[in-house]
């Protein structure tokens, strides 16, 4: 999470792949300063973002955090480290170093960002070389009134959806209760458990209250559920040899009853934890605005016309 108190809220969504030249609109991944430091990125004009294009003089800043570098559990060694020879492009023992796009280059024994130069080498604050995973869990319901009618918006004329949000501590934006996949953990088990450790807190709750919650959220975990997006993640954290990937997923919980008797509880990075109604006025953390609208999208519900663009807390 050591994310810095910027804020990060234009979304830009990212162009999918093609096999042969990938495109990717870059924009938090090319920000000054480095999230949590006073590094500044060498500068990338839009036209040599691509790494087919041709760049002798690129020249682009080496970091790595401190954080990073201490050798916690989450973090790889250094590349050149003695005893360290990462499988790129594979399972790497109980590390995951698949793309969620497929194939990466790798050059001079580090792996390249596929959505180009970022004016940063090294890994900044992500620990793992390459893709480094996360899971983002989009719990959702339908607004009703007191009666237990579903609310519809007064211009659209579809009903309005809410879903689970998360104040991130460092820098204050609402984003979806997500985080890091464990190495060795199946990407449903990260989502279940992000959830319950943001949303519910469930790190501080007894042995007899965290059993309660797991057999009400078994229910809502178990269901059939809808992968909104999988992939690339433009975010600010990225660098030329390390980069965020996410696989968004929405629990819809069509009756409510599963999740009114759930005790909303902010925990872990969270500040505050509560339901937000859907719309297009939504400012959110990173790309999340992008995957809460596919999600509206696929339910049918309200969202709007204009997203805005101006970050507030």
């Amino acid at each position: 999470s050591n994310l810095s108190a910027s804020c990060w809220s234009r979304l830009h969504p990212v162009n999918m792949f093609n096999n042969y030249n990938v495109k990717f609109h870059h924009s938090k991944a090319l920000t000054s300063p480095y999230p949590g430091s006073h590094i500044e990125r060498s500068q990338v004009p839009e036209d040599k973002v691509g790494w087919l294009t041709e760049w002798k003089d690129y020249n682009p800043v080496e970091y790595t955090a401190k954080s990073v570098l201490a050798g916690p559990s989450w973090a790889d060694p250094q590349i050149n480290d003695e005893g360290f020879s990462p499988k790129f492009n594979e399972r790497d023992g109980e590390v995951e170093r698949k793309s969620l796009n497929g194939l990466y280059m790798v050059e001079n024994g580090r792996p390249r960002n596929p959505a180009g130069r970022t004016g940063l080498t090294g890994r900044g604050l992500l620990g793992r070389w390459g893709p480094n995973h996360a899971a983002d869990p989009i719990v959702t319901r339908w607004k009703r009134d007191g009666s237990g009618n579903k609310v519809a918006h007064p211009v659209s004329g579809k009903n309005i959806l809410q879903f689970v949000a998360i104040k991130r501590r460092d820098c204050g934006e609402w984003a979806i209760p997500g985080g890091m996949v464990d190495p060795g953990e199946k990407i449903s088990a990260t989502l279940k458990r992000e959830f319950e450790e943001e949303a519910l807190n469930s790190l501080q709750k007894s042995h007899e209250e965290k059993a309660k919650l797991e057999k009400q959220l078994q229910k809502l975990f178990s269901q059939e559920h809808l992968v909104v997006y999988r992939g690339y993640v433009d975010d600010p954290r990225n660098t030329d040899n390390a980069w965020m990937e996410t696989e968004a997923v929405n629990y819809h919980d069509e009756t409510g009853e599963t999740m009114d008797n759930l005790p909303l509880e902010a925990g872990d990075d969270a500040g505050v934890v509560k339901w937000v109604d859907i719309s297009e006025k939504l400012e959110l953390y990173a790309s999340h605005s992008y995957f809460i609208k596919l999600v509206t999208e696929k339910r049918g519900a309200h969202w709007g016309e204009n997203p805005g663009s101006e970050c507030h807390e």
